[in-house]
């Protein structure tokens, strides 16, 4: 199922979309696509609301970030073999972990630069996002704690990230580096979230061109390693890391200006698209 939030930012209802693709408005039913609303989405029980039953939403009407109420965005660097190799890294012997701290944006919200940016690049990434609480879980129990996966954007400003102190965050956090969406797709129509075209382009330009299947380190082992540093609760967002073509590799390096329109997908989960606009 394919399930969505939409209204004006801050005030989305849930919904999904049925087996035609007629927008429901599923507000009666569920408070929101967060906390204990995943868990049952993660546990199957979605699936038995009779969709056609709801209200239908014009499809027109702004998507909010496909997931409510976000606790932590936990992402993954390096994640890539071939996107290592375009910045210069080695493959890390285990995965890399950095905090995103931004609240998520609609998937098709306006982008503002962040003011000063002079380096800011563009990441698709498959998401996936927690429905059950884990801690210190097995790989072959990873699965199970997954509510569904989503098209994400990994935001960053290079600049602020590698050429300066301090972490990777601060480049990271920027306010609407973290687009969520359009759906949130549940697990039973992705079946192996391994084997998914993922890619991106800027002003229609195809700049990264390739699949899931190119992960270093799959779902499960991610879910189990970082579980074991911290709890991992529902409407918590794991970020998978991000094919090569993005601008730090390009040469010469090549940063999103105002005017640039960066759309990004994932088959089965949707496109999103952003309009790069001036600093606030």
């Amino acid at each position: 199922m394919k399930l969505i939030r939409f209204g004006d930012p801050g005030r989305e209802k849930p919904g999904a979309i049925d087996d035609w693709g007629v927008w429901r408005d599923l507000s009666s039913e569920i408070e929101d696509w967060s906390g204990p609303a995943l868990t049952g989405v993660a546990a199957g029980r979605v699936r038995d609301l009779v969709i056609a039953k709801f209200p239908t939403v014009d499809p027109g009407t702004r998507l909010g970030p496909c997931v409510g109420a976000v606790g932590k965005i936990v992402c993954i660097g390096l994640n890539y073999a071939d996107h290592a190799a375009e910045t210069g890294a080695k493959v890390p012997d285990e995965p890399v972990i950095f905090m995103k701290a931004c609240a998520p944006t609609g998937p098709n919200d306006d982008l503002p630069l962040p003011r000063g940016s002079v380096k800011t690049d563009w990441e698709v990434e498959l998401g996936v996002v927690i429905g059950r609480r884990c801690a210190h879980v097995s790989e072959a129990e990873a699965l199970a704690h997954v509510a569904g996966y989503c098209v994400a954007n990994d935001y960053s400003e290079r600049q602020w990230q590698l050429e300066g102190t301090g972490t990777w965050d601060k480049g990271k956090g920027c306010d609407g580096f973290a687009p969520l969406g359009p759906w949130l797709v549940t697990c039973d129509e992705i079946p192996n979230p391994h084997v998914l075209p993922i890619h991106l382009a800027v002003n229609g330009e195809r700049m990264q061109d390739s699949s899931t299947d190119q992960m270093v380190h799959g779902i499960p082992a991610l879910i189990s390693y970082v579980s074991r540093f911290m709890s991992l609760a529902p409407g918590d967002v794991l970020l998978t890391g991000t094919p090569p073509g993005v601008g730090l590799g390009k040469r010469p390096p090549r940063f999103l200006r105002a005017g640039d329109v960066v759309e990004a997908g994932i088959d089965g989960l949707g496109l999103q698209r952003q309009r790069i606009v001036e600093p606030l």
